[in-house]
């Protein structure tokens, strides 16, 4: 019974702090200056919701009237800093990176410090040597907070099952030293410190990628004989639970309402359809909409104005009964 109200009162307050809004600043200024050019430093095109992040600053980028100069890092720090150089080469305005990894930065930072070019962090974070070298600012949502919520949904949901006194669960882990897989697997960590019967038993690494969400569970499936004694997938994100959908079909597993519980981060549009469909359980959104808030803090750098050092984007949650229409606006969207 102390589980079930722990439970509870644990995800209300992760619920409470996700419904903090985040005030969107309205870039009026923006057609009243010179057009700017921006060179953009993506992670790759891994899944779903990186695509739709792309496809957002492009946008918005249109409607600002800024040159967006767009390098796609595929999935490797060596193209990204190679993109970096030639953004600094080519003088532009600014630079926005959404770095795949946390480390190894300083040396190409240092270069864009030097031409005086202020560099803005999307998404994912970066540590640095040198605290000087930190770029302007960082929007992006709290991967930790992501995490913590999927941690609390699941010690409520599981507290009125027949897992109640023992919940094992699998993890499938986003690309190795990402700010986004760190953080996430630390939050929901913390939380199951609070839930002695929840506990990660395997975790396999899937690269934030469908097909390596499959063969992660392709695995599991096999060392966790077929997953008999699991209570929870948690993924972290949407991308490779989907790919392990694919896995656990072939192997006849249900998941979702009645089967192994499941819950990941993104709100992709195929998660929506899963969802809906009956094969997930829950779902923490990522928003993919960064370009505004990252193209304001640029030009606030050019005009010398100081930045917080992080603006933190809101993760509500998704589930079943909601999921049906979010799949058919997602939908009707990308049409």
């Amino acid at each position: 019974m102390k589980l079930v109200k722990l439970g509870s009162l644990v995800f209300a307050a992760a619920l409470s702090i996700s419904a903090i809004g985040v005030q969107f600043p309205v870039s009026a200024k923006a057609n009243a200056q010179a057009t700017l050019t921006i060179g953009f430093a993506q992670t790759g095109s891994e899944s779903g919701w990186r695509t739709a992040f792309t496809n957002s600053m492009k946008a918005e980028a249109t409607k600002e009237g800024i040159t967006l100069q767009f390098s796609d890092g595929q999935q490797k720090q060596e193209v990204q800093i190679a993109a970096i150089r030639s953004f600094i080469a080519q003088k532009v305005d600014g630079i926005i990176l959404a770095p795949i990894v946390e480390t190894g930065w300083d040396a190409v930072l240092k270069e864009a410090k030097d031409a005086k070019i202020p560099v803005i962090l999307v998404d994912r974070d970066v540590k640095v040597n040198d605290p000087t070298l930190y770029p302007v600012t960082r929007v992006a949502a709290d991967f930790n907070h992501e995490g913590r919520l999927a941690a609390s949904w699941l010690a409520a949901a599981s507290a009125g099952t027949q897992w109640a006194s023992g919940c094992n669960i699998v993890e499938l882990q986003g690309t190795t030293g990402s700010s986004a897989a760190i953080d996430r697997a630390a939050g929901f960590a913390d939380v199951l410190k609070l839930f002695p019967a929840l506990k990660i038993v395997a975790s396999q690494n899937g690269d934030f990628t469908r097909d390596g969400g499959q063969k992660a569970m392709e695995a599991l499936i096999k060392s966790q004989n077929n997953l008999k004694d699991i209570c929870a997938i948690w993924s972290h994100n949407d991308d490779m639970l989907l790919g392990a959908l694919v896995a656990l079909k072939t192997a006849g597993i249900k998941t979702g309402p009645g089967g192994i519980l499941t819950v990941s981060v993104d709100g992709v549009c195929d998660m929506f359809k899963a969802m809906s469909d009956g094969l997930t359980n829950a779902n923490v959104t990522l928003l993919p909409d960064l370009g505004q808030l990252a193209y304001q803090a640029v030009r606030d750098a050019i005009a010398g104005k100081t930045e917080p050092p992080w603006t933190v984007m809101p993760s509500p949650m998704n589930f079943p009964d909601t999921a049906a229409a979010k799949y058919k606006a997602c939908s009707a969207a990308a049409s």
